[in-house]
């Protein structure tokens, strides 16, 4: 798989990458919220120790209760773990692979998420490589199956495959068009959700969002990533219609606006990552409709690296608002000079 980030093929416009994710327990185990701490770190060893047997070479595993808090927020910005498994930090790890497309998560709502993620609308190949890890874990731990349920969870909306397929998209002329309600509803009728691009609960930032599958149960996964995909292509069209019909009407004033973005963003000299981001949509939308030429590996790293989490665990603790607004134009500059 090809880390999104570094990535400037041609299938990945507008869907920047593909999310897998599994959920999994361990059978006769408390879910972690019922876990003490002594219990769900020994679990956390057990599932690191069952996964790191053959994996040793291109895997690290990291204890979060042992780390910085800077850096597990480091690991959020580039999505290999989530918000609930930083706020359960004191008895949570996860695994990673060396190009950052597979992470583990433990005990975050379930005792196991097995995550995946590649560049581009490449759902099936994420879900074949976290299949994969399922499997061999499978052979080492006893997950909690029910015949007629699937695998339990947590919460009830993933029981059955335990499967989260996941886009990220990028859809500014929808948002400009005022039709992101509009697509929401349609989405929610057949049992899809479209939230900010960290998932439930996000800030849209960027004009990335997260489309993903709200059921696991009766369905297969090849069905449900199908399914998936399906709708994913038709707000694809969409968003190429209403990019389109702006380009129709207001091809100068779009023109204008994606250079001015592309020049404030080469030039500034202080900048907030708030207005850095909606000025990166702009340019990437200039890119993705053939207008100007970037290659898209810059924007997308940058999307992660002029976050103040980042630019503090590169540059170090201390830092004022406006020092961060100078590091951040100055990372802009050499990224696009």
């Amino acid at each position: 798989m090809i880390n999104w980030t570094k990535s400037s093929s041609s299938n990945d416009d507008i869907v920047l990458s593909s999310r897998i994710r599994l959920a999994r327990n361990v059978k006769g185990t408390p879910f972690p919220n019922k876990l003490d701490k002594d219990g769900a770190r020994g679990l956390s060893k057990k599932i690191i120790d069952s996964f790191l047997k053959d994996n040793n070479e291109n895997f690290s595993s990291v204890n979060l209760w042992e780390n910085d808090k800077l850096n597990n927020r480091v690991y959020y910005e580039k999505h290999l773990i989530s918000k609930k498994l930083i706020n359960n930090r004191e008895i949570s790890s996860f695994i990673y692979n060396r190009d950052e497309t597979v992470s583990l998560m433990i005990n975050e709502e379930d005792h196991l998420r097995i995550q995946t993620i590649t560049a581009g609308l490449n759902l099936k190949e994420a879900y074949s490589e976290a299949d994969k890890i399922d499997d061999m874990l499978e052979e080492r731990l006893d997950y909690a199956f029910h015949e007629s349920l699937g695998y339990l969870t947590a919460c009830p909306t993933n029981i059955g495959t335990g499967l989260r397929a996941s886009v990220m998209i990028h859809l500014p002329a929808i948002t400009s068009s005022n039709k992101i309600k509009e697509v929401s509803n349609i989405l929610n009728r057949v049992g899809l959700v479209i939230r900010g691009s960290y998932g439930e609960g996000t800030e849209v930032l960027s004009n990335l969002y997260q489309i993903s599958n709200q059921v696991t149960l009766g369905l297969s996964e090849e069905d449900l990533i199908k399914n998936l995909e399906g709708i994913v292509n038709e707000v694809i069209n969409q968003e190429k219609k209403a990019r389109d019909n702006i380009y129709e009407n207001y091809r100068y004033e779009l023109e204008d606006k994606i250079m001015r973005s592309l020049s404030i963003l080469k030039s500034s000299v202080l900048i907030s990552n708030k207005e850095a981001l909606e000025l990166l949509s702009n340019v990437r939308m200039g890119v993705e409709m053939g207008i100007i030429d970037i290659e898209k590996e810059k924007l997308n790293s940058l999307l992660y690296k002029i976050s103040s989490p980042v630019i503090i665990s590169e540059e170090g603790k201390g830092l004022s608002e406006k020092d961060k607004n100078i590091i951040r134009s100055k990372i802009l500059k050499e990224t696009l000079r």
